[in-house]
């Protein structure tokens, strides 16, 4: 009668477990990763987005999204009530909001990037 109880209680412990251990896998593998915008240097205007293999000013990317620098310098980027800086060749994680991107110490006629993060 013991190993009885014993084997059914070992059923419901690898029942359980299993159960727990497929929840887990479903939520992490469910979770979003970030996608990469590349913030480049080109003239005509200094710095651009690099998307889809083209240029631009102004894009909307579905987040999180993780910024990179390929400027020549650091950006200032200005947005969600806060200012970061990212140093050329690093990258800075973007959450939901809009944003100004600009390098440090650009001239005035530089282009002013807008990204917004849905």
């Amino acid at each position: 009668m013991k190993s009885l109880a014993i084997s059914l209680l070992l059923v419901a412990i690898a029942a359980v477990s299993v159960t727990v251990g497929q929840a887990l896998a479903t939520s992490q593998t469910s979770a979003k990763k970030a996608t990469t915008l590349r913030v480049v240097m080109r003239d005509p205007g200094c710095h651009w987005f690099a998307v889809g293999g083209k240029f631009a000013v102004k894009t909307t990317v579905a987040g999180p999204v993780e910024v990179a620098n390929f400027d020549e310098a650091a950006l200032k980027v200005v947005g969600n009530g806060t200012t970061k800086r990212i140093p050329v060749g690093k990258q800075l994680l973007l959450a939901r909001g809009h944003y100004a991107i600009t390098m440090v110490g650009q001239a005035a006629d530089d282009n002013h990037l807008k990204l917004t993060v849905k």
